[in-house]
């Protein structure tokens, strides 16, 4: 069986931290794939926040997303602390993924609990259409 693969980069741009509720788990007991979802989601709005944009103003285009791959590496219950960290690569003329990396801090160390790439396209919601990322954006989310 393939499995998927997300490299890592060397260095990320963004982390923010948070605390797993109780609400955060599946029958399980520990947190699911629609909550892991649901974090990178949170971290990416704190993420474009921290840079002056949002997914719905982004140098006056959209965002939305075409993909999300996540890979699993730990489990996560409740009152673990986790630290997301995010770095957009891969630009191309419509857009550019964006990688995370969930790290539990409760741990001597830290140690990855998630790893996950979201593709990420402009796009304009009044013309219904991809259209192209803007130039100033390229720059803000590679520095």
């Amino acid at each position: 069986m393939a499995r998927i693969k997300i490299d890592l980069p060397e260095s990320f741009s963004f982390s923010t931290s948070f605390s797993v509720r109780i609400t955060d788990l599946n029958y399980g007991s520990h947190v699911g794939n629609d909550t892991i979802l649901s974090f990178i989601h949170e971290a990416r709005m704190r993420y474009l926040q921290s840079i002056g944009y949002s997914e719905l103003n982004l140098e006056g285009v959209s965002l939305i997303m075409a993909d999300a791959a996540l890979i699993f590496k730990n489990e996560i219950f409740y009152g673990d602390e986790l630290l997301i960290s995010i770095r957009a690569v891969e630009f191309s003329r419509v857009g550019f993924d964006l990688i995370y990396k969930m790290d539990k801090k409760s741990t001597d160390q830290p140690l990855i609990v998630a790893l996950a790439k979201t593709a990420m396209i402009c796009f304009d919601y009044n013309l219904k259409k991809v259209v192209s990322l803007p130039e100033a954006a390229i720059f803000k989310l590679k520095a």
